[in-house]
Protein backbone atom coordinates (compact mmCIF):
# COMPACT_ATOMS: atom_id res chain seq x y z
CA UNK A 1 0.00 0.00 0.00
CA UNK A 2 1.72 3.29 -1.05
CA UNK A 3 2.37 5.87 1.94
CA UNK A 4 1.19 9.08 0.78
CA UNK A 5 2.22 10.73 4.02
CA UNK A 6 5.66 9.56 3.04
CA UNK A 7 5.87 10.92 -0.15
CA UNK A 8 4.49 14.17 0.90
CA UNK A 9 7.49 14.85 3.36
CA UNK A 10 9.70 14.50 0.44
CA UNK A 11 8.14 17.83 -1.32
CA UNK A 12 8.94 21.62 0.04
CA UNK A 13 5.39 23.30 0.28
CA UNK A 14 4.75 26.62 1.40
CA UNK A 15 3.50 27.31 4.52
CA UNK A 16 -0.08 28.05 4.13
CA UNK A 17 -0.21 26.96 0.82
CA UNK A 18 -2.79 24.28 -0.91
CA UNK A 19 -1.04 23.42 -3.98
CA UNK A 20 -3.78 22.84 -6.51
CA UNK A 21 -1.40 23.36 -9.63
CA UNK A 22 0.56 20.11 -9.81
CA UNK A 23 -0.73 19.34 -13.15
CA UNK A 24 1.27 23.03 -14.42
CA UNK A 25 4.17 22.83 -12.50
CA UNK A 26 5.04 20.59 -9.88
CA UNK A 27 6.47 21.17 -6.63
CA UNK A 28 10.03 21.25 -5.61
CA UNK A 29 11.37 18.07 -4.07
CA UNK A 30 13.52 18.36 -1.43
CA UNK A 31 16.15 15.58 -2.74
CA UNK A 32 16.76 17.99 -6.23
CA UNK A 33 18.58 20.72 -4.28
CA UNK A 34 20.63 18.36 -3.00
CA UNK A 35 21.53 16.66 -6.34
CA UNK A 36 21.60 19.21 -8.54
CA UNK A 37 23.93 21.09 -6.05
CA UNK A 38 25.89 18.26 -5.47
CA UNK A 39 26.35 18.05 -9.13
CA UNK A 40 27.21 21.40 -9.80
CA UNK A 41 30.27 20.99 -7.34
CA UNK A 42 31.12 17.58 -7.30
CA UNK A 43 30.97 16.83 -11.05
CA UNK A 44 30.59 20.13 -12.96
CA UNK A 45 33.29 22.04 -10.60
CA UNK A 46 35.59 19.03 -9.77
CA UNK A 47 35.30 16.97 -12.85
CA UNK A 48 34.80 19.85 -15.32
CA UNK A 49 34.20 18.00 -18.85
CA UNK A 50 35.57 14.72 -17.69
CA UNK A 51 31.91 14.73 -16.29
CA UNK A 52 30.86 13.46 -19.55
CA UNK A 53 32.40 10.36 -19.12
CA UNK A 54 33.36 9.49 -15.30
CA UNK A 55 30.27 10.63 -14.31
CA UNK A 56 28.12 9.43 -17.07
CA UNK A 57 25.84 12.27 -18.50
CA UNK A 58 26.35 11.52 -21.37
CA UNK A 59 23.94 8.46 -20.81
CA UNK A 60 21.60 10.53 -18.29
CA UNK A 61 18.68 10.85 -21.18
CA UNK A 62 18.77 7.15 -21.92
CA UNK A 63 18.86 6.25 -18.26
CA UNK A 64 16.51 8.41 -16.98
CA UNK A 65 14.59 7.88 -20.17
CA UNK A 66 13.98 4.48 -18.75
CA UNK A 67 13.25 5.76 -15.32
CA UNK A 68 10.34 7.85 -16.87
CA UNK A 69 9.51 4.54 -18.86
CA UNK A 70 8.28 2.78 -16.08
CA UNK A 71 5.50 4.82 -15.19
CA UNK A 72 4.06 5.19 -18.54
CA UNK A 73 3.99 0.94 -19.42
CA UNK A 74 6.81 1.62 -21.99
CA UNK A 75 9.55 -1.11 -22.12
CA UNK A 76 13.56 -0.72 -21.30
CA UNK A 77 15.06 1.22 -24.48
CA UNK A 78 12.30 2.80 -25.75
CA UNK A 79 12.04 6.48 -23.91
CA UNK A 80 15.02 9.29 -24.27
CA UNK A 81 14.86 12.30 -22.57
CA UNK A 82 16.07 15.93 -23.83
CA UNK A 83 14.82 19.33 -25.66
CA UNK A 84 11.15 20.46 -25.03
CA UNK A 85 7.87 19.01 -25.36
CA UNK A 86 7.29 21.26 -28.68
CA UNK A 87 10.20 19.52 -30.17
CA UNK A 88 9.57 16.11 -29.57
CA UNK A 89 5.83 16.14 -30.87
CA UNK A 90 7.10 17.90 -34.53
CA UNK A 91 9.84 14.80 -34.06
CA UNK A 92 7.21 12.57 -33.53
CA UNK A 93 4.96 14.05 -35.93
CA UNK A 94 7.26 14.07 -38.86
CA UNK A 95 8.49 10.43 -38.31
CA UNK A 96 4.76 9.04 -38.38
CA UNK A 97 4.21 10.69 -41.49
CA UNK A 98 7.22 9.02 -43.04
CA UNK A 99 5.70 5.82 -42.15
CA UNK A 100 2.54 6.99 -44.01
CA UNK A 101 3.83 8.62 -47.10
CA UNK A 102 0.63 8.31 -49.13
CA UNK A 103 -1.71 9.67 -46.52
CA UNK A 104 -2.30 13.35 -46.58
CA UNK A 105 -4.47 13.80 -43.25
CA UNK A 106 -3.39 14.48 -39.53
CA UNK A 107 -6.40 14.15 -37.15
CA UNK A 108 -6.25 15.94 -33.81
CA UNK A 109 -9.32 17.32 -31.48
CA UNK A 110 -9.99 20.90 -30.18
CA UNK A 111 -9.03 19.44 -26.79
CA UNK A 112 -5.53 19.15 -27.97
CA UNK A 113 -3.06 21.67 -26.56
CA UNK A 114 -2.70 24.34 -28.94
CA UNK A 115 1.21 23.92 -29.30
CA UNK A 116 1.22 20.79 -30.88
CA UNK A 117 -1.58 21.80 -33.36
CA UNK A 118 1.12 24.99 -33.82
CA UNK A 119 3.77 22.27 -34.62
CA UNK A 120 1.69 20.74 -36.83
CA UNK A 121 0.88 23.15 -38.99
CA UNK A 122 4.16 24.89 -38.92
CA UNK A 123 5.52 20.94 -40.16
CA UNK A 124 2.81 21.02 -43.12
CA UNK A 125 3.90 24.23 -44.20
CA UNK A 126 7.28 23.09 -44.55
CA UNK A 127 6.97 20.35 -45.88
CA UNK A 128 4.39 21.31 -48.64
CA UNK A 129 3.40 18.08 -49.32
CA UNK A 130 -0.30 18.52 -49.46
CA UNK A 131 -0.75 17.49 -45.91
CA UNK A 132 -4.35 18.32 -44.08
CA UNK A 133 -4.64 18.84 -40.20
CA UNK A 134 -8.01 18.05 -39.86
CA UNK A 135 -9.55 19.21 -36.80
CA UNK A 136 -12.60 17.87 -34.79
CA UNK A 137 -14.43 17.61 -31.70
CA UNK A 138 -13.29 15.23 -28.88
CA UNK A 139 -16.18 13.15 -28.53
CA UNK A 140 -15.80 12.57 -32.61
CA UNK A 141 -12.04 11.62 -32.59
CA UNK A 142 -13.09 7.68 -33.36
CA UNK A 143 -16.08 8.45 -35.86
CA UNK A 144 -13.67 10.54 -37.99
CA UNK A 145 -10.78 8.31 -38.30
CA UNK A 146 -11.11 6.72 -41.81
CA UNK A 147 -8.99 5.34 -44.35
CA UNK A 148 -8.26 9.19 -45.03
CA UNK A 149 -6.23 9.79 -42.08
CA UNK A 150 -2.76 8.79 -41.96
CA UNK A 151 -1.82 9.91 -38.17
CA UNK A 152 -3.75 10.15 -35.19
CA UNK A 153 -2.29 13.00 -32.74
CA UNK A 154 -4.19 13.41 -29.48
CA UNK A 155 -3.25 14.47 -25.96
CA UNK A 156 -4.47 11.70 -24.14
CA UNK A 157 -6.17 14.59 -21.05
CA UNK A 158 -7.73 17.83 -22.34
CA UNK A 159 -5.32 20.41 -20.39
CA UNK A 160 -8.46 22.65 -20.19
CA UNK A 161 -11.15 20.23 -18.55
CA UNK A 162 -9.10 16.89 -17.92
CA UNK A 163 -11.30 15.02 -20.34
CA UNK A 164 -9.26 11.13 -20.55
CA UNK A 165 -9.24 9.54 -24.29
CA UNK A 166 -9.16 5.85 -23.81
CA UNK A 167 -6.31 5.07 -25.83
CA UNK A 168 -6.01 1.66 -26.59
CA UNK A 169 -9.43 2.23 -28.18
CA UNK A 170 -8.49 4.58 -30.30
CA UNK A 171 -5.00 3.21 -31.07
CA UNK A 172 -6.51 0.20 -32.29
CA UNK A 173 -9.01 2.46 -34.39
CA UNK A 174 -6.48 3.70 -35.87
CA UNK A 175 -4.40 0.94 -36.76
CA UNK A 176 -7.45 -0.94 -37.70
CA UNK A 177 -7.63 2.03 -40.54
CA UNK A 178 -3.90 1.94 -41.80
CA UNK A 179 -3.02 5.22 -39.27
CA UNK A 180 -0.31 5.82 -37.05
CA UNK A 181 -0.95 7.01 -33.42
CA UNK A 182 1.11 9.16 -31.53
CA UNK A 183 0.09 10.57 -27.96
CA UNK A 184 0.64 13.08 -25.50
CA UNK A 185 1.03 12.28 -22.00
CA UNK A 186 1.89 15.85 -20.87
CA UNK A 187 -0.98 15.52 -18.02
CA UNK A 188 -0.49 11.62 -17.75
CA UNK A 189 2.27 11.13 -16.68
CA UNK A 190 2.36 10.42 -12.74
CA UNK A 191 -0.95 11.64 -12.74
CA UNK A 192 -2.63 8.11 -14.48
CA UNK A 193 -1.62 4.41 -15.14
CA UNK A 194 0.15 4.64 -18.34
CA UNK A 195 0.30 1.44 -20.47
CA UNK A 196 2.13 2.30 -23.76
CA UNK A 197 2.65 -1.18 -25.00
CA UNK A 198 -0.86 -2.62 -23.92
CA UNK A 199 -2.15 0.06 -25.91
CA UNK A 200 -0.21 -0.30 -28.94
CA UNK A 201 0.81 3.18 -29.46
CA UNK A 202 3.17 4.03 -32.08
CA UNK A 203 4.78 6.76 -30.42
CA UNK A 204 4.30 9.19 -27.13
CA UNK A 205 5.56 12.20 -26.10
CA UNK A 206 5.17 14.12 -23.01
CA UNK A 207 6.67 16.96 -20.67
CA UNK A 208 8.23 16.43 -17.09
CA UNK A 209 7.69 19.53 -15.30
CA UNK A 210 3.99 18.67 -14.47
CA UNK A 211 3.07 15.93 -12.18
CA UNK A 212 6.97 14.08 -12.25
CA UNK A 213 7.97 17.72 -10.58
CA UNK A 214 11.15 17.91 -12.69
CA UNK A 215 11.30 21.59 -12.36
CA UNK A 216 10.37 24.44 -14.68
CA UNK A 217 11.76 23.98 -18.62
CA UNK A 218 12.94 19.62 -17.02
CA UNK A 219 13.75 18.12 -20.32
CA UNK A 220 10.76 16.04 -22.20
CA UNK A 221 10.49 13.11 -23.36
CA UNK A 222 9.84 10.49 -26.85
CA UNK A 223 8.99 7.05 -26.87
CA UNK A 224 8.73 5.33 -30.05
CA UNK A 225 7.54 1.29 -30.00
CA UNK A 226 10.03 -0.86 -31.25
CA UNK A 227 8.64 -2.18 -34.36
CA UNK A 228 9.68 1.15 -35.33
CA UNK A 229 12.90 2.62 -33.56
CA UNK A 230 15.07 1.64 -36.34
CA UNK A 231 13.55 2.62 -39.70
CA UNK A 232 11.94 5.95 -38.49
CA UNK A 233 13.84 8.81 -40.13
CA UNK A 234 14.93 11.51 -37.52
CA UNK A 235 13.62 14.79 -38.97
CA UNK A 236 15.99 16.97 -35.97
CA UNK A 237 19.33 14.58 -37.20
CA UNK A 238 21.18 16.68 -34.34
CA UNK A 239 24.61 15.19 -33.73
CA UNK A 240 23.94 12.72 -30.30
CA UNK A 241 21.26 11.02 -32.63
CA UNK A 242 24.14 10.12 -34.97
CA UNK A 243 25.32 6.84 -35.27
CA UNK A 244 28.81 7.96 -33.69
CA UNK A 245 28.96 11.55 -32.86
CA UNK A 246 32.04 12.02 -32.19
CA UNK A 247 33.14 10.61 -35.30
CA UNK A 248 32.57 14.14 -36.30
CA UNK A 249 31.44 12.68 -40.34
CA UNK A 250 30.33 15.38 -42.60
CA UNK A 251 27.39 13.18 -43.40
CA UNK A 252 24.43 11.82 -41.08
CA UNK A 253 24.04 8.41 -39.99
CA UNK A 254 20.71 8.03 -37.55
CA UNK A 255 22.05 6.04 -34.04
CA UNK A 256 20.23 2.80 -33.75
CA UNK A 257 16.85 2.49 -32.02
CA UNK A 258 15.74 5.27 -29.51
CA UNK A 259 19.19 6.78 -29.86
CA UNK A 260 18.06 8.72 -33.17
CA UNK A 261 15.15 11.00 -31.44
CA UNK A 262 18.19 12.41 -29.55
CA UNK A 263 19.00 15.81 -31.36
CA UNK A 264 21.12 18.29 -29.27
CA UNK A 265 23.75 18.34 -25.94
CA UNK A 266 21.37 17.35 -22.76
CA UNK A 267 20.16 19.74 -20.22
CA UNK A 268 22.44 18.15 -17.55
CA UNK A 269 21.63 20.33 -14.76
CA UNK A 270 17.43 19.44 -15.88
CA UNK A 271 18.14 15.80 -16.04
CA UNK A 272 19.57 15.76 -12.69
CA UNK A 273 16.75 18.21 -11.19
CA UNK A 274 14.27 15.30 -13.02
CA UNK A 275 16.62 11.96 -11.97
CA UNK A 276 15.74 13.72 -8.46
CA UNK A 277 12.24 14.11 -8.77
CA UNK A 278 11.69 10.46 -10.03
CA UNK A 279 13.05 9.11 -6.52
CA UNK A 280 9.87 9.83 -5.02
CA UNK A 281 8.01 7.56 -7.47
CA UNK A 282 9.82 4.83 -6.25
CA UNK A 283 7.08 2.00 -4.47
CA UNK A 284 3.90 4.16 -5.62
CA UNK A 285 1.46 2.34 -6.80
CA UNK A 286 0.02 3.81 -9.65
CA UNK A 287 -3.40 2.12 -8.90
CA UNK A 288 -3.52 3.22 -5.49
CA UNK A 289 -2.16 6.43 -7.25
CA UNK A 290 -5.29 6.80 -9.62
CA UNK A 291 -7.96 5.79 -6.83
CA UNK A 292 -6.78 8.69 -4.28
CA UNK A 293 -6.73 11.04 -7.14
CA UNK A 294 -10.43 10.03 -8.06
CA UNK A 295 -11.57 10.40 -4.38
CA UNK A 296 -9.72 13.52 -4.39
CA UNK A 297 -11.59 15.21 -7.35
CA UNK A 298 -14.73 13.50 -6.01
CA UNK A 299 -14.44 15.57 -2.61
CA UNK A 300 -13.92 18.48 -4.28
CA UNK A 301 -16.68 18.74 -6.93
CA UNK A 302 -18.91 17.48 -4.41
CA UNK A 303 -18.08 20.28 -1.89
CA UNK A 304 -17.55 22.65 -4.42
CA UNK A 305 -20.94 21.93 -6.47
CA UNK A 306 -22.86 22.54 -3.03
CA UNK A 307 -21.14 25.51 -1.87
CA UNK A 308 -20.34 27.48 -4.76
CA UNK A 309 -23.84 27.06 -6.94
CA UNK A 310 -22.36 29.98 -9.54
CA UNK A 311 -19.64 27.93 -10.49
CA UNK A 312 -20.35 25.24 -13.29
CA UNK A 313 -18.65 22.01 -13.75
CA UNK A 314 -16.15 21.91 -17.02
CA UNK A 315 -14.92 18.63 -16.10
CA UNK A 316 -16.22 14.88 -16.36
CA UNK A 317 -18.51 14.03 -13.60
CA UNK A 318 -17.35 10.33 -13.93
CA UNK A 319 -13.86 10.00 -12.57
CA UNK A 320 -12.78 7.44 -14.71
CA UNK A 321 -13.34 9.53 -17.52
CA UNK A 322 -11.06 12.50 -16.47
CA UNK A 323 -7.53 12.76 -15.61
CA UNK A 324 -6.27 14.04 -12.21
CA UNK A 325 -7.40 17.63 -12.62
CA UNK A 326 -10.99 19.60 -12.47
CA UNK A 327 -11.87 22.80 -13.81
CA UNK A 328 -14.87 24.86 -12.64
CA UNK A 329 -16.33 27.51 -15.21
CA UNK A 330 -16.90 31.19 -14.55
CA UNK A 331 -17.46 34.58 -16.52
CA UNK A 332 -14.99 35.96 -13.82
CA UNK A 333 -12.82 33.11 -13.47
CA UNK A 334 -9.45 34.71 -13.79
CA UNK A 335 -10.25 37.23 -11.21
CA UNK A 336 -11.76 34.73 -8.81
CA UNK A 337 -8.35 32.78 -9.44
CA UNK A 338 -5.81 35.84 -8.91
CA UNK A 339 -8.33 36.12 -5.24
CA UNK A 340 -7.74 32.25 -5.09
CA UNK A 341 -3.89 32.59 -4.94
CA UNK A 342 -4.03 36.00 -3.14
CA UNK A 343 -5.59 33.88 0.12
CA UNK A 344 -2.90 31.15 -0.65
CA UNK A 345 -5.07 28.21 -3.14
CA UNK A 346 -2.76 28.07 -6.10
CA UNK A 347 -4.22 27.02 -9.38
CA UNK A 348 -4.46 28.39 -12.48
CA UNK A 349 -7.21 29.98 -15.18
CA UNK A 350 -7.40 28.88 -18.90
CA UNK A 351 -9.03 31.12 -21.83
CA UNK A 352 -11.73 31.84 -21.76
CA UNK A 353 -13.60 30.81 -18.42
CA UNK A 354 -12.00 27.69 -16.71
CA UNK A 355 -10.66 27.75 -13.27
CA UNK A 356 -8.20 24.64 -12.73
CA UNK A 357 -7.15 22.56 -9.96
CA UNK A 358 -4.91 19.91 -10.34
CA UNK A 359 -4.61 16.83 -7.49
CA UNK A 360 -1.50 15.23 -7.45
CA UNK A 361 -1.79 12.44 -4.15
CA UNK A 362 1.62 12.55 -3.58
CA UNK A 363 1.90 16.13 -1.84
CA UNK A 364 -2.19 16.83 -1.31
CA UNK A 365 -5.03 15.35 1.00
CA UNK A 366 -8.28 15.72 2.02
CA UNK A 367 -7.30 18.52 4.30
CA UNK A 368 -6.00 20.38 1.55
CA UNK A 369 -9.37 19.96 -0.83
CA UNK A 370 -11.54 20.99 2.16
CA UNK A 371 -9.47 24.03 2.83
CA UNK A 372 -8.89 25.38 -0.61
CA UNK A 373 -13.05 24.84 -0.66
CA UNK A 374 -13.57 26.95 2.41
CA UNK A 375 -11.65 29.57 0.94
CA UNK A 376 -13.01 29.45 -2.54
CA UNK A 377 -16.90 29.48 -1.19
CA UNK A 378 -15.92 32.80 1.39
CA UNK A 379 -14.74 33.98 -2.48
CA UNK A 380 -17.75 33.28 -4.13
CA UNK A 381 -20.44 34.39 -1.33
CA UNK A 382 -18.98 37.80 -0.75
CA UNK A 383 -17.81 38.63 -4.33
CA UNK A 384 -14.85 38.96 -2.77
CA UNK A 385 -12.98 38.54 -6.45
CA UNK A 386 -14.55 41.57 -7.87
CA UNK A 387 -11.75 44.09 -7.23
CA UNK A 388 -9.46 45.61 -10.17
CA UNK A 389 -6.28 44.03 -8.31
CA UNK A 390 -7.38 40.84 -9.31
CA UNK A 391 -8.46 41.94 -12.91
CA UNK A 392 -5.50 42.90 -14.44
CA UNK A 393 -3.98 40.10 -16.19
CA UNK A 394 -0.43 39.03 -16.06
CA UNK A 395 1.64 37.95 -18.72
CA UNK A 396 1.00 33.55 -17.69
CA UNK A 397 -2.28 32.78 -16.46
Amino acid sequence: MTDFERTRALFHLPEGVVYLDGNSLGPLPLAAKERVALMMTDEWGELLIKGWNKAGWMMMPRRIGDRVGRLIGAAEGTVVMGDTLSIKVYQALASALDLVPERKVILSDSGNFPSDLYMAQGLISSLARGHELRIVDPEEVEAALDETVGVLMLTEVDYRTGRLHDMKVLTKKAHDVGAVAIWDLAHSAGALPVDLAGADADFAVGCTYKYLNGGPGAPAFIYVAPRHADKVKPALSGWLGHEKPFAFDLGYRPGGGIDRMRVGTPPILGLAALDAALDAWDGVDMGALRQKSIALCDLFVSEVERRCPMLTLGSPRDGHKRGSQISFLHEEGYAIMQALIDRGVIGDFRAPDAIRFGFTPLYIGEADVLKAVDILADIMDNRLWDSEQYKQRALVT
